[in-house]
């Protein structure tokens, strides 16, 4: 699993029809330390609601096509949690809605 942030969506008013109703999000890939960007972007099918400014879990490969959302379709990046916390030696990194 990957931390990111919900930087923006993508929208694509031609798909394949397996893919069709299914958000798009476009992820920036972080340190969970700093919670700075580090630029590296991912697009990933939402399976959980996400919306921008969310931190997120996301996986790639064989893992994303796993949820209710992606299983069946074609998929390499799945957003599959919204973080709450993040803590590092006792201290908490970030904590949503702060």
């Amino acid at each position: 699993m990957v931390l990111a942030r919900v930087v923006g969506t993508v929208v694509s008013s031609h798909k394949s029809q397996k893919i069709e109703g299914i958000k798009f999000l476009l992820l920036d890939k972080i340190d969970p330390v700093s919670m700075k960007g580090k630029g590296d972007f991912v697009v990933s099918m939402d399976s959980v609601g996400a919306g921008p400014g969310d931190i997120v879990f996301y996986v790639s490969g064989s893992s994303a096509r796993n949820t209710d959302v992606t299983e069946g379709k074609p998929s390499d990046s799945a957003v599959i949690a919204i973080v709450d916390h993040i803590e590092k030696d006792g201290a908490f990194t970030y904590q949503k809605n702060r």
